[in-house]
C-alpha cells in the first residue's frame, strides 16, 4: 500500500509527513530507482561481479578452491571433507567445512561453512552483540520434510583424476562427480552432465580477518586506496556501507558467499521469484532485449514498481529450474540474506566434430548472497512435475484453503464504515453478483492501532458480520508487524515489557516510522513472541471479530518508510542476536507464521483452515496462506504482465498467487477493468483492489454493458469451482502448479518453451489466453499438440499444433477445452460458494482424438481439517470409446470419517453429464443405461433421457444426458451404446 502520514509529533515528523503527503500528488511514474540499490551499489555484489569479469578475461585460471582427499569420509550416505581456500600473496589458508548429503528423493544437498566463524573463533567490530557464526537457521523456516539420506548412496574414489564419485538417486541413476582440485561438481543423471557446480571458477566464500587500522594521513597527504597487498580486492564496502543516508556498521566485516552454477544444453531457466519481468529468466549481461542488472532477491516495498525488470519485488523464493526438451532440473539456493543471480548464456555444440549437429545453448547462472553459509539442493528432475514435487517435499505443499478463499474476494483501501461495507454487500445481491469476502485495509482502526476498531466508523462489527454471515460471507481484516508506540495501547506496551520486538544494533528496541507514525516491529523469529501474537486473535481479546473474520498480512517485508530501502538496518538485531541481513528474505514469513498459528488457535474446540494473505513470502511461505503480487498499477502492460508473474509463482512452489484486479493505483477504463477480470477469473487468488485515491469501482459500478460482462465472469469462476478445487487439492498434495504455463503441461514442445500469456488450469485441460490488449477483439492461443480443442461456450473446434485465433470481442473470454478431460462443475448461480455446498454437479466430458477421456473431482467440507481424517470424497471419471461408457471410481485416502462424510453428501448427485466431440454414431440415441453400487435397479435397469446435438460447421457434436440420477460420491457407470 501507498502511505498518507498521521499527525507529526516533531520537526522530523513534519518533514516525514510533507514528503509522504506530497507525494500522493504525484503523477503516476515509475518506480524510484534512487531508493533501492543497484548491484554497484551493493558492495558484495559489485565486488563477486567484478572478480566474475576479472576471471573472463584470463587466459587461464584456476579456483584457490580445493578439496583436501585426506578429509573426505562417506557415511550413511553423507560425504563430509574440508576445502582448503588459498587466500592471494600471503598463501594463507581457510578452511571451510563441506558436506554432501544424498537424500532418499534423489535430491542432492551440498552445504559449506567457515570453521573460523563456525567455532566462534573470530572478533565482532563495534562491540556488537551479533552471532559470530554464519546464519544457519534457514532450514529451521523453509525446511518440513524430504531430508531423509539415502541408504543406497555409494562412493567411488578415482585417485588418478582427483574426484571423488557418489551414485545415488532411483536405481543409482543420479551421480555426483566431485573434482578436488580446483574444488567443484558435475552432476549426472543417466551419464549426462546437467548441473555444474564451480565450473567457471567464482566460487567465493570472504572469510573473517581482523581489520587492518590503517594510519591516518598527515595533513595534505592523499589517503591510500582502499586496496589489499595480499588480495587486490576493493575494501571500500568490507567494514561499512552508506546507502539514503542510513550506515551499515557490518560488525562481522565480509562475508559473502557466491557461486556459478551451470547448466549445459540448458536454453530456457525460470523461477527465482518474485520480479516483474518474463516465465523464461533473461540474461542479465547486457545486450539487446537483455537486463544489464542481475536479478535482485531481496524483499521490498517497491512503491509503482516497474515491469521488465529484474529488480526486488515483496518476496523471494531462490528456486530456479533449467528446461530443455526431455529434462528438467533444479537447484534451490537456502539464504535468507540479500542476493543476486546473474544469468548468461552461451551457444555451443553437442559434439563440435559432427558435421551437420544443431548447436545447444548453455546457461551459466552466478549466485551471489550477502552472508549465511553455502546450502544448495540440487534436483535432477527429470520432468517439470518431479522439481515441483521433490521441492514441495522439501519445503511443504500449498496450504489447503477453505472453498471461500478461492472464490472472488471485493476490496480496496478503504471501506470507510461498516455501513459502507453493509451497503456493498447489499449492492451485490442487488445486481446478482456472486462474491465471498470483504476486506478491511487499515482505515478501520482506531488511529492505526492494530487489533481495535474506530469507535465513530465501525462502532457495530457485530452486525456487520452477521450480516455478512447470512450469505455465508466473510470479512478479512489487514494486521501488520509494525505496532503503534503510544500511549494507552496495551498491544505495545505487553511487547515492550515481554522484549518481544526487533531491536536495534545496541541491543535495544528498535523504533522506526510506518503508518502509525513512530512504531516498532514483533520479532516473529522468536517462539515466545509467535506465542504472544497468537493471543492477541482470541475472540475475547480482539472483540468485534468472529468465526467468518480473516486476517491480511501486509508490510512484512518488513517495510520502514524511513529505514535503508524502505526497510530495516541490516545491523538490527533478531532472536538469537541474528543480524537482519541474515534473515531478511524470511522475515515475512515468520509473521505470516505467526498470524497462521493464531488463527489454527482463535478459540479452543474451534478448529477452521485459516486464511492469511502475505505480501512478503519466502521458500516455505506457500503452507501459509495466499499471496498477491502488491501494488501495480491500472494500466494494460500491469494486466499483461500479472499472468508470468503468477504462473512463475505457481512453477516455484507457492501457487496460491494473485494480483490486484483493476490496478491497485489509479483509474482503470471501463474496458481494461473488464478485461481485468476476465483475467482474474483464471488467478488462484482473485481479489478486486483499489488505492483510497481511485473512483469506486465494484462490478456493479461501470455499468451496461461491463457490469453484466464482468458478472459473467463472476459467474464463470463459481461455475468452475469444483474444478478449481480439484486443482488446489493436487497441488496440496503433490506440489503441482495450479494454473500451469505450456512448458509444465508439454515439456517435449520445444515451440512453446516461452509462451506465458497463457494458462492451462491444473489437469483439467482447460486452456485459457486472456485479452490483455486495449481494443483487441482476438487472440493467438498457441496449440501444443494434435487434440482437439474445443471452445468452452460454443464448442467450436481447433485442432493441430500452433496458433489459431480465437474471436474474443468484449463479452467473451477465450476458453478452450483439450479434448480428453472430464470437466466437473456446479451450474447453479449462487451469491456465495457457502451457498452452494449442497448442489448437484454437471460433468462435462470433452473427448480427445481417440474418443476417450477422464478427470477427477475432489470435495470435502470446505472448512475444516477433517479431510486430513479421510472426511473427502475423490473420484475419478473415464469414458472409455471402446465400451462407450463414462465411470465413475473412488480413490480418495480412506479414514476414520469418511464414512460420515460420504452419509452427509449422500443426496449431492450429479445432475447433468455433457459429452463434447460426441460421436456421430449417438445420433438418434434417446436413453443411456445408468447403473450404480448399492442401488439395486429394477428389471431393465435405470435409463436416462439423452440429448444429441450433431456438429455444425467448426461447432463439434456434442450430447446430453440429464439427471441420472447418481450420487457424487458413489461408483457408477453411465452406458452410451
Amino acid at each position: 500500500m501507498f502511505f498518507t502520514m498521521p499527525q507529526p509529533r516533531s520537526w522530523t515528523d513534519v518533514f516525514l509527513s510533507f514528503t509522504a503527503l506530497t507525494s500522493l500528488f504525484t503523477p503516476v511514474v515509475m518506480v524510484k530507482h534512487e531508493n533501492f540499490k543497484t548491484c554497484t551499489q551493493a558492495g558484495f555484489c559489485k565486488r563477486n561481479r567484478a572478480f566474475a569479469d576479472d576471471v573472463a578475461q584470463l587466459t587461464s585460471w584456476t579456483s584457490p578452491y580445493n578439496l583436501d582427499p585426506s578429509s573426505v569420509s562417506f557415511k550413511d550416505g553423507q560425504l563430509s571433507g574440508t576445502i582448503l581456500k588459498t587466500v592471494g600473496k600471503s598463501g594463507e589458508t581457510v578452511r571451510l567445512p563441506l558436506t554432501v548429503t544424498f537424500l532418499e528423493s534423489g535430491t542432492a544437498r551440498v552445504t559449506v561453512d567457515e570453521e573460523k566463524r563456525q567455532k566462534g573463533d573470530i572478533t565482532l567490530r563495534h562491540d556488537s552483540k551479533a552471532r559470530k557464526e554464519r546464519y544457519n537457521e534457514a532450514s529451521k523456516w523453509a525446511i518440513v520434510g524430504g531430508l531423509e539420506i539415502s541408504t543406497g548412496a555409494a562412493l567411488s574414489r578415482d585417485t588418478e583424476a582427483g574426484s571423488t564419485r557418489v551414485n545415488y538417486g532411483p536405481a543409482g541413476t543420479h551421480e555426483a562427480v566431485i573434482t578436488h582440485s580446483p574444488f567443484g561438481i558435475n552432476f549426472k543423471r543417466d551419464g549426462e552432465t546437467h548441473i555444474k557446480f564451480n565450473e567457471r571458477g567464482l566460487l567465493n566464500m570472504e572469510h573473517w580477518r581482523a581489520k587492518v587500522e590503517k594510519p591516518q594521513p598527515k595533513e595534505g597527504e592523499e589517503p591510500p586506496p582502499e586496496t589489499t597487498e595480499e588480495t587486490g580486492e576493493d575494501e571500500s564496502t568490507w567494514w561499512e556501507e552508506t546507502f539514503g543516508g542510513n550506515t551499515d556498521t557490518k560488525p562481522k566485516g565480509p562475508e559473502a558467499v557466491a557461486l556459478d552454477i551451470s547448466f549445459p544444453g540448458y536454453e530456457h531457466v525460470y523461477g527465482i521469484p518474485e520480479h516483474a519481468s518474463s516465465l523464461s529468466l533473461k540474461e542479465t549481461r547486457g545486450g539487446d532485449g537483455k537486463y544489464s542488472e542481475p536479478y535482485r532477491l531481496y524483499n521490498a516495498d517497491v512503491f509503482e514498481y516497474e515491469l521488465d525488470s529484474p529488480m526486488t519485488l515483496y518476496g523471494a523464493i531462490p528456486l530456479m529450474q533449467a528446461h530443455r526438451k526431455g529434462s528438467t532440473v533444479g537447484v534451490f539456493w537456502l539464504n535468507a540474506a540479500e542476493t543476486w543471480i546473474d544469468i548468461v548464456k552461451s551457444k555451443g555444440s553437442k559434439n563440435p566434430l559432427s558435421l551437420g549437429t544443431k548447436s545447444v545453448t548453455d546457461t551459466q547462472t552466478h549466485w551471489i548472497s550477502e552472508s549465511g553459509i553455502l546450502d544448495v539442493f540440487v534436483m535432477l528432475g527429470p520432468t517439470p512435475k518431479d522439481i515441483t514435487q521433490k521441492y514441495g517435499e522439501l519445503t511443504g505443499f500449498t496450504a489447503m484453503p477453505q472453498q471461500f478463499a478461492i472464490a472472488y474476494h471485493q476490496c480496496r483501501w478503504n471501506y470507510v464504515t461498516d455501513e459502507d461495507v453493509m451497503d456493498v454487500d447489499r449492492k451485490f445481491d442487488k445486481f446478482k453478483i456472486p462474491y465471498d469476502v470483504i476486506w478491511l485495509d487499515i482505515e478501520y482502526t482506531d488511529g492505526k492501532k492494530y487489533f481495535t476498531w474506530d469507535p465513530l466508523t465501525f462502532p457495530n462489527p457485530k452486525k456487520m458480520h452477521n450480516q455478512l454471515d447470512k450469505r455465508d460471507r466473510k470479512l478479512v481484516a489487514i494486521i501488520d508487524p509494525h505496532i503503534k508506540n503510544t500511549d494507552k495501547y496495551p498491544v505495545i506496551d505487553e511487547m515492550k515489557s515481554k522484549g518481544l520486538a526487533v531491536k536495534n544494533k545496541e541491543g535495544n528496541d528498535y523504533e522506526g516510522w510506518c503508518w502509525p507514525g513512530s512504531s516498532y516491529w514483533v520479532d516473529c523469529f522468536n517462539p515466545a513472541a509467535i506465542k504472544w501474537w497468537t493471543t492477541l486473535f482470541k475472540y475475547d481479546s480482539w472483540k468485534g471479530t468472529f468465526a467468518n473474520t480473516f486476517i491480511w498480512n501486509d508490510m512484512n517485508e518488513p517495510s520502514v518508510f524511513n529505514g535503508p530501502e524502505t526497510t530495516m538496518p541490516k545491523d538490527n538485531l533478531h532472536y538469537g542476536n541474528w543480524e537482519h541481513r541474515d534473515v531478511h528474505n524470511i522475515n515475512g514469513l515468520t509473521f505470516h507464521n505467526a498470524t497462521f498459528e493464531a488463527m489454527v488457535e482463535r478459540k479452543k474446540g474451534e478448529v477452521r483452515r485459516p486464511f492469511v494473505l502475505t505480501r512478503s513470502f519466502y521458500a516455505g511461505s506457500q503452507r501459509l496462506g495466499a499471496m498477491w503480487t502488491g501494488d501495480n498499477l491500472a494500466e494494460w502492460s500491469h494486466l499483461a504482465i500479472s499472468i508470468p508473474m503468477v504462473l512463475n509463482q505457481g512453477i516455484s512452489g507457492f501457487p496460491f498467487a494473485g494480483a490486484d484486479v483493476g490496478g491497485f493505483f489509479g483509474n482503470p477504463s471501463k474496458e481494461l477493468l473488464t478485461r481485468w477480470y476476465q483475467t482474474g477469473t483464471f488467478y488462484p487468488f482473485f481479489r478486486g483492489h483499489a488505492h483510497i485515491d481511485t473512483r469506486r469501482r465494484e462490478p456493479y459500478v461501470p455499468g451496461a454493458p461491463y457490469t453484466e460482462i464482468i458478472s459473467q465472469a463472476l459467474r464463470l469462476r463459481y461455475q468452475l469451482l469444483p474444478a478449481w478445487y480439484t486443482a488446489f487439492h493436487e497441488a496440496a498434495t503433490t506440489g503441482a502448479p495450479i494454473v500451469r504455463p505450456n512448458f509444465y503441461v508439454h515439456p517435449d514442445d520445444a515451440a512453446g518453451f516461452a509462451i506465458d500469456d497463457q494458462l492451462y488450469v491444473g489437469s483439467t485441460g482447460l486452456l485459457a489466453k486472456p485479452v490483455v490488449t486495449e481494443g483487441a477483439n482476438s487472440v493467438d492461443i498457441y496449440l501444443a499438440d494434435a487434440e482437439p480443442y474445443y471452445d468452452y461456450f460454443d464448442y467450436t473446434t481447433y485442432t493441430g499444433a500452433g496458433y489459431h485465433t480465437v474471436q474474443a470481442p468484449l463479452d467473451k473470454i477465450p476458453l478452450l477445452m483439450q479434448g480428453g478431460h472430464v470437466i466437473p462443475r456446479r451450474d447453479r448461480p449462487r451469491r456465495s460458494s457457502g451457498l452452494m455446498k449442497w448442489d448437484p454437479f454437471t460433468l462435462v466430458v470433452v473427448l480427445d482424438r481417440a474418443g476417450n477421456a477422464e478427470g477427477t473431482l475432489y470435495i470435502d467440507d470446505g472448512e475444516t481439517f477433517e479431510f486430513e481424517q479421510g472426511a473427502a470424497i475423490h473420484r475419478k471419471f473415464v469414458f472409455d470409446h471402446e465400451t462407450s461408457a463414462l465411470s465413475s471410481t473412488d480413490i480418495g485416502t480412506q479414514g476414520p470419517k469418511t464414512a460420515a462424510f460420504a452419509k452427509a453428501m449422500a443426496k449431492v448427485r450429479v445432475e447433468k453429464v455433457v459429452v463434447v466431440g460426441a460421436p456421430a454414431a449417438w445420433e438418434g440415441l434417446a436413453e443411456v443405461a445408468v447403473s450404480e453400487e448399492g442401488v439395486k435397479e429394477s428389471k431393465g435397469g435405470r435409463r436416462a433421457k439423452v440429448t444429441f446435438y450433431p456438429a455444425q460447421g467448426v461447432k463439434a457434436a456434442w450430447a446430453v444426458v440429464r439427471d441420472p440420477k447418481v450420487a457424487v460420491g458413489k461408483g457408477w457407470r453411465i452406458q452410451f451404446a
